[in-house]
């Protein structure tokens, strides 16, 4: 659970995040918004990587505000980025592995287990041995967030993990997010610009709008209110007939 409390963000004159409370409960959450909205600044608050100057932060009912970002990683939460962060010239398992380094495992072969379960839980087994530079758009993003899951993570924060990928890509990428609450009992906050996506993903969605809550509630009924709809989506009769 994310509690978030008058939180705010200033950097100069900007406000990217002002005055937001809201309570995040669902195993897996969305977070849309128009560009520049603050949904990136919002996660490098929750990653630790930003300060608000305002409010609060807990997950869990843990407070997580002025904590270091490697302590909160070390408290369960984990994200991926929009520029992944896998390492060329090392190998899938090696990326994955080098994650596994700064998590504490009661023997080697509980480290061996995780590794290996993150890895089949999104479906690379079969890209073990590939080197980050050869592997595919979609292969890039499922091992960031099989990085993610190394450990036992509370909160997995995923950010924009559907770009580039294709419909059928995508599709994978929708049940490998479904699976994680129940894969590792941790909740999951996706950010994505891939509507359908997010409707096919999350219970419950929030729309952020010039850093303000603009809407929060299961995700369907968010995506159909008019002022979302104006705000960030256009024409919603595609995905409406969709659903």
């Amino acid at each position: 659970m994310i509690e978030i409390h008058n939180l705010c963000v200033q950097f100069g004159g900007v406000k990217p995040i002002d005055g937001l409370t809201v309570n995040l409960t669902k195993p897996v959450v969305g977070l849309i918004g128009p560009n520049g909205a603050g949904k990136t600044t919002l996660l490098n608050v929750l990653s630790g990587f930003v300060e608000p100057r305002e409010g609060w932060v807990k997950v869990n009912g843990e407070l997580i505000t002025g904590i270091p970002a490697h302590k909160r990683a070390d408290m369960g939460l984990r994200r991926t980025f929009q520029t992944d962060q896998i390492a060329e010239d090392l190998t899938l398992l090696e990326n994955v592995m080098a994650i596994a380094d700064h998590v504490r495992f009661d023997s080697r072969a509980a480290e061996t287990k995780a590794i290996m379960g993150a890895i089949d839980f999104v479906g690379l087994s079969h890209r073990l041995n590939r080197r980050g530079s050869d592997l595919s758009t979609e292969e890039r993003h499922l091992a960031e967030i099989a990085k993610a899951l190394i450990g036992s993570p509370k909160l997995v924060m995923l950010d924009e993990p559907g770009a580039g990928m294709s419909e059928t890509e995508s599709e994978h990428l929708e049940k490998v997010i479904k699976g994680i609450p129940a894969y590792c009992k941790a909740q999951v906050f996706l950010i994505d610009h891939d509507v359908e996506l997010i409707s096919a993903c999350c219970l419950e969605t929030m729309v952020l709008d010039f850093g303000k809550l603009l809407a929060l509630g299961p995700t369907l009924e968010v995506l159909k209110k008019p002022e979302v709809q104006q705000a960030y989506l256009g024409n919603f009769d595609e995905l409406e007939a969709a659903a």
